[in-house]
């Protein structure tokens, strides 16, 4: 594949937040883009502020953990922008609640989106990314993966996604494809104001909250995640694999 050539990237859960950052920052490094969520209409705001800056983007509907609607858009993707050889998984929803208050339902939902949807968009892409002879996979992954309160299943599954991308980069790296973890820490994202909600706090004193903790004393913004993505998605990071980068604002234990 030329480097000349406009890659195609996908990325999940784009609709808003970090999804949508990467999806416009992918766009602006000369991306064609397919912002994919699990409802098409949502993408709209996103396809539209990546088509009025030049860029090239669709709308893509989709539940990452049901294999047939995964196959089905892929298939839009190669057909309306090309064949993906970038994919961002980005997908997530939380229901956060203590152990013994977890319901089968929470847990199973969490795991079905983040980890069953990483693995499902992984397999349906990487023969486009094989055939290619290049490829990038970005997962999210979390700093909740070191373990975190109330979070008994959603620190699991972005402790899986690190073994997920290192066991992928094992497998695909001598077709040219790499694949790497980025791990947030607190980003002001809607999900971290609907956690505020739920502890009774407000999102800007839960923010200022949160900043003491942090050694660069400010919370993440999305930017800060879609510029670390970026990075892994592009030829620079060739030898670049198999790795974990927390975009946190500082160390964590």
């Amino acid at each position: 594949m030329s480097t000349t050539e406009q890659r195609v990237a996908i990325v999940t859960g784009a609709a808003r937040g970090i999804g949508a950052a990467t999806a416009v920052r992918l766009a602006a490094e000369g991306r064609a883009v397919a912002v994919l969520d699990l409802d098409e209409a949502a993408c709209a705001d996103t396809v539209e502020k990546i088509t009025k800056a030049g860029g090239r983007a669709i709308a893509v509907g989709a539940d990452v953990s049901d294999s047939e609607q995964v196959a089905a858009a892929v298939a839009k993707v190669v057909e309306e922008l090309g064949a993906p050889t970038i994919l961002v998984n980005n997908a997530g929803v939380l229901r956060d609640n203590l152990l013994f208050k977890m319901s089968d339902s929470d847990w199973d939902t969490v795991v079905n989106v983040h980890l069953r949807g990483a693995f499902v968009m992984a397999r349906a892409c990487q023969k486009h990314m094989v055939d290619a002879g290049f490829g990038r996979i970005v997962n999210l992954s979390s700093s909740s993966a070191l373990g975190n309160r109330g979070q008994a299943n959603y620190s699991a599954v972005k402790a899986g996604l690190q073994g997920f991308t290192k066991t992928l980069a094992i497998e695909l790296g001598k077709f040219g494809v790499t694949a790497n973890a980025v791990a947030p820490g607190f980003i002001a994202t809607d999900m971290t104001a609907a956690t505020a909600a739920r502890v009774g706090m407000g999102f800007e004193d839960f923010k200022a909250a949160a900043a003491t903790q942090i050694p660069v004393q400010r919370v993440g913004e999305v930017e800060d995640v879609a510029n670390a993505i970026a990075f892994f998605t592009g030829d620079a990071a060739g030898f670049v694999s198999g790795q974990v980068m927390y975009v946190a604002g500082g160390p964590l234990n």
